[in-house]
């Protein structure tokens, strides 16, 4: 059994985006009224905004967190071209507004450096460092470093990988440390493409840039969210793919490199397979994620309903867990739950959050 959290979130438009913290007691919301909240969880299991502020000059489309070892650092991109970096400072803040508060949170760095779109924005794992990948509306991937992690109000750019990609919307880093650092883009751009709306890149130590190895040509429909699994122990990788269905991918690693003569090292494309494809939303599919072992896959779509995947023994894909908005069992004839107080004309968040409730004994 699982318990959904309703919570008055209060934002005064669309919550773009909502984000869970390393340890999952934190969360981050961003809406189009230009506000960014923080949320923590507290001893009786209750939601407590702790935060909220004012900033960009477009909807807040995304927000991440960092590693906790860099300290309590999250990034927002927006459509206003901009990616803005917060750090909550600890220590007593005596202002009219918040009086007790003994934290608050304060913008140390703002990246501007595309006259596009930021359409998402990603940490990468801790191992690699503090890095940050965003990509654009025109298929253009940056990523910077805070080469000094005392001092985070100073970014620089490392890589610029221009995808050949109508757009990108969607990014995502693979968490593996075994493996060199490797890079998954996806596009929501409705014209077909040849190439495909998904493209893999990985970074070679060697020659110090990031290289497509991959384009998914079978991916032809749009591309709304991606997100690689936490590899423990696989000897591939998996990809989740939220399209008009949700699909897997299997990743083989290179193993070997090609030698070239006159191009030095040339890289082996991977063998890359599709493990599932799954159709149960019968809708968009626009968010995917996985859990910290990689095991289980949650899905949302355009049906209302959070779902939850597992490969047993034999590797197929089954549907372990279906959650309507409102925390119930999901049926056939259930329609998709909004909750909206019309006199405060305040959105609510519906978080799903996929809490075990043990039973009393």
């Amino acid at each position: 059994m699982y318990e959904a959290k309703l919570i008055p979130a209060e934002h005064k438009d669309i919550v773009h985006d909502v984000s869970f913290d390393f340890y999952g007691r934190r969360m981050a919301t961003c809406s189009s009224d230009h506000t960014v909240k923080i949320w923590d969880l507290d001893e009786s299991g209750e939601w407590i905004c702790t935060a909220d502020w004012k900033t960009h000059s477009g909807s807040i489309c995304k927000v991440t967190w960092a590693h906790p070892e860099f300290g309590q650092v999250i990034a927002t991109c927006s459509f206003d071209r901009t990616a803005l970096v917060f750090e909550e400072q600890v220590g007593f803040v005596n202002t009219a507004d918040n009086p007790d508060r003994a934290s608050q949170w304060i913008q140390i760095a703002s990246l501007v450096d595309s006259s596009n779109s930021v359409t998402d924005i990603k940490f990468s794992p801790k191992h690699l460092g503090l890095l940050l990948a965003m990509c654009y509306k025109d298929g253009v991937v940056r990523i910077y470093e805070a080469p000094d992690v005392m001092n985070l109000s100073y970014w620089s750019i490392q890589h610029v990988i221009n995808c050949k990609l109508a757009s990108a919307s969607c990014i995502s880093w693979n968490p593996s440390r075994s493996h060199a650092p490797m890079l998954a883009v996806g596009s929501d751009d409705p014209l077909a493409m040849s190439g495909g709306k998904v493209e893999i890149h990985e970074y070679s130590s060697t020659a110090r840039k990031w290289s497509k190895i991959a384009a998914l040509t079978d991916m032809t429909d749009p591309v709304h969210d991606i997100s690689f699994a936490p590899n423990l122990g696989r000897s591939h990788h998996l990809l989740a793919i939220a399209t008009k269905d949700l699909v897997v991918m299997a990743i083989e690693p290179i193993k070997e490199r090609i030698a070239n003569p006159q191009q030095g090292v040339a890289p082996v494309k991977p063998d890359i397979r599709i493990v599932a494809t799954l159709k149960d939303h019968e809708a968009q599919v626009w968010r995917v994620e996985w859990n910290l072992t990689g095991t289980i896959l949650s899905s949302t779509g355009d049906d209302g309903r959070v779902r939850l995947w597992k490969a047993n023994h034999l590797k197929y894909w089954k549907c372990i867990a279906e959650l309507q908005g409102d925390g119930h069992k999901s049926d056939s004839q259930s329609s998709m739950m909004q909750h909206e107080n019309p006199q405060a004309n305040h959105y609510v968040l519906d978080i799903n959050s996929l809490k075990k409730i043990h039973p009393v004994y």
